[in-house]
């Protein structure tokens, strides 16, 4: 037996330490541009459902494309169950990403996101209610206080915060996305029930059902009237789901499921940082505890769950 050299043993460990190294920064470089999905959602200044729709069209342009140009056009070929599966996520994401826009010019797209970042509890509590899946005794714990930080995050109970949070407007915006973090939960779980399906092709069906469904929405509630408008809406497509998706699933092929749990919080913190950076929106000190509270309480309960859907 040949005895191992120092080449045979340091070579494959340095090259797994680039691959985590790209991995983390492509994680991080597709957090950050989800981050500022807020911001393309407020300057292109169109009705929620108008938003989806171009969204949805302007996406599954993007991912067709890519899939054309790296030959993965078979991986779209959905039938049977799978294609059930993936129209029902599809109608699902349509909502959910309705309710999401719709909360965020009510509330403020740092508020927004991290709220609708209380969706992995949902998703441990459906799993132990309806799938019937072992919860530990860390994450019954954790739930309580994901769901302390919650409220301490809206502003609701925090006597510095401005009149604005006691408005019926965002209290509405808070409940919009509340029920987004419900859809998103549903989502999660159906993925779960059909592994076989790509995440990439779940995203491509998911953005078309949503193009289909919506077609209406631009005619009857009225087209951009701005070319920077036009602009925006397709950003939110091509860089927040065609090219947020190819760079986020590229990072988590490279990394360990720990890490990748971790990272996806690059997320709500890059929405809080560029709604501060872009509007001046800022969360109070005891906003930020709450923040604190879900992220550590939403990282005890993650665990692997199979493949995952586009995460926005």
């Amino acid at each position: 037996m040949q005895t191992p050299t120092a080449t045979t043993i340091v070579l494959p460990a340095t090259m797994q330490a680039v691959r985590e190294r790209q991995g983390l920064w492509l994680m991080v470089a597709g957090g950050v541009l989800l981050g500022s999905i807020g911001v393309f959602v407020e300057e292109a200044g169109q009705h929620p459902l108008v938003t989806v729709w171009f969204r949805c069209a302007f996406g599954a342009l993007a991912l067709l494309l890519w899939s054309a140009a790296t030959g993965k056009m078979q991986d779209l070929r959905l039938g049977g169950a799978s294609l059930a599966v993936a129209c029902a996520t599809g109608c699902l994401m349509l909502l959910n990403w309705t309710l999401f826009f719709a909360a965020i010019s009510r509330t403020s797209m740092g508020v927004a996101t991290v709220v609708f970042h209380i969706q992995p509890i949902w998703v441990i509590l459906f799993s132990a209610i309806f799938l019937r899946e072992p919860v530990s005794k860390g994450q019954w714990l954790a739930t309580p206080v994901a769901l302390c930080g919650l409220a301490l995050t809206t502003g609701l109970l925090d006597d510095m915060a401005s009149a604005r949070s006691a408005s019926s407007e965002y209290m509405l915006g808070l409940l919009l996305c509340m029920g987004a973090s419900l859809c998103y939960a549903a989502v999660t779980l159906l993925s779960k029930s059909k592994q076989a399906i790509s995440p990439f092709a779940l995203s491509f069906w998911q953005c078309g059902v949503g193009a289909v469904v919506l077609a209406w929405a631009p005619f009857s509630l009225g087209w951009p009237q701005q070319p920077s408008a036009w602009l925006w809406l397709a950003g939110l497509g091509v860089i927040h789901t065609g090219l947020a998706y190819v760079i986020l699933f590229a990072g988590m092929a490279r990394l360990t499921f720990g890490k990748i749990a971790v990272l996806q919080f690059v997320y709500p913190l890059a929405a809080v940082l560029f709604d501060w950076a872009v509007y001046g929106t800022r969360l109070s000190v005891v906003q930020l505890v709450g923040v604190a509270l879900m992220g550590a309480s939403v990282w005890t309960i993650r665990k692997p769950s199979g493949k995952s859907s586009l995460s926005r």
